[in-house]
């Protein structure tokens, strides 16, 4: 990444002292016209922009964080929240939390809400219409005007910032591994379309391992559902379409689920075909949620730790608000991938 230029390269190039540039850069009376000309001419010059960060600490610092979430009443999201508000209350920092909705422009209006004044920085984790979009310029904005963001779970390589992920790779591998290991032979995974990455990399997972496992990947083993639709709303439509799967591959008998949901709706309509689980068919979820736990069978599925994922996000953050950025550094950014690990319930052998 480019290094910006500072308040200390200016001051050395035009040989004065860098509170002078500071000033002048505010249009202090304290310094003269001539000053300011100069030292705002070759500011302008070299797209210099004053670090809000560092000014805000000294000036309006709030104590106070947003958290953007897609959903409120993911169990995955409470927990990150939770993780979050911990580590910030034990840190001296309070919490705001803002919704998406999964919605575009709900994201950027609670960030730009939220950014005028009310918080020092952000922890969100990405709407899937704006990963749809592929518009990230609200995010850039933010960071130009020096509020720090770090994503989690949903995020963009290419945006530079810090990032919170868990291994959805290895967490899904590890998954279906468990499934060819007691001998599953045709196991289908629901999955979404791959616009969302965490859905994409845990097919992936699902993919390297069948082929590790000496299984031949097929097509028609595997349910991408337009993850945009709300099957929380419209449990019918889901499980029509698990049915359909259900009943063009009567050989199934292991599923893979992306997410809680796809996983205890598989487990449903399963047992409505006449299937037994674990006897005929196993089945594993993605994210530890209370209905897997409480789920009949219990459902077997990979946790992703989402309390320490938030304590993880509040810590990165708030290291990032209280560092001094006065001195001459390039900023460096870090990606902290949580691992996952299977919680064995009844759902699998």
């Amino acid at each position: 990444m480019k290094r910006k230029v500072t308040l200390k390269q200016i001051a050395r190039e035009l040989d004065v002292s860098i509170s002078t540039v500071s000033k002048a850069l505010r249009n202090s009376a304290e310094i003269s016209d001539d000053t300011k000309q100069k030292v705002q001419a070759f500011a302008k010059l070299y797209n210099y922009r004053p670090n809000n960060i560092a000014l805000s600490l000294k000036n309006r610092k709030t104590n106070t964080i947003g958290i953007i979430i897609p959903e409120i009443v993911h169990h995955f999201f409470s927990k990150v929240i939770r993780g979050v508000e911990l580590v910030a209350n034990k840190r001296g920092y309070n919490v705001i939390v803002g919704l998406s909705n999964e919605s575009f422009s709900k994201e950027v209006i609670n960030m730009e809400m939220l950014a005028n004044g009310s918080i020092d920085g952000f922890i969100l984790s990405i709407s899937k219409e704006t990963l749809q979009q592929q518009d990230y310029h609200h995010f850039n904005e933010t960071m130009s005007q020096g509020m720090p963001i770090v994503m989690f779970d949903r995020v963009i390589p290419e945006i530079n910032c810090d990032k919170v992920i868990v291994d959805d790779f290895k967490g899904a591998k590890n998954a279906v591994k468990k499934l060819v290991d007691q001998q599953c032979k045709n196991i289908a995974i629901i999955t979404t379309k791959d616009y969302v990455s965490v859905g994409k990399l845990r097919t992936q997972g699902y993919l390297e391992a069948l082929e590790e496992g000496g299984i031949t990947p097929k097509a028609k083993l595997i349910l991408k559902l337009e993850d945009t639709f709300n099957f929380e709303e419209h449990l019918d439509v889901l499980e029509k379409e698990i049915e359909q799967l259900f009943k063009s591959n009567k050989k199934i008998d292991g599923v893979f689920a992306v997410n809680e949901l796809y996983a205890l709706t598989a487990m449903k309509v399963a047992r409505k075909l006449g299937f037994k689980i674990p006897e005929d068919i196993q089945v594993i979820g993605f994210t530890d949620g209370v209905l897997s736990k409480h789920a009949t069978p219990a459902l077997t599925t990979v946790s992703q730790h989402a309390q320490q994922m938030g304590e993880t996000a509040a810590n990165l953050l708030i290291d990032k608000l209280e560092k001094d950025f006065n001195e001459e550094e390039e900023e460096q950014f870090q990606t902290v991938v949580i691992e996952t690990s299977l919680v064995e319930r009844e759902s699998t052998k």
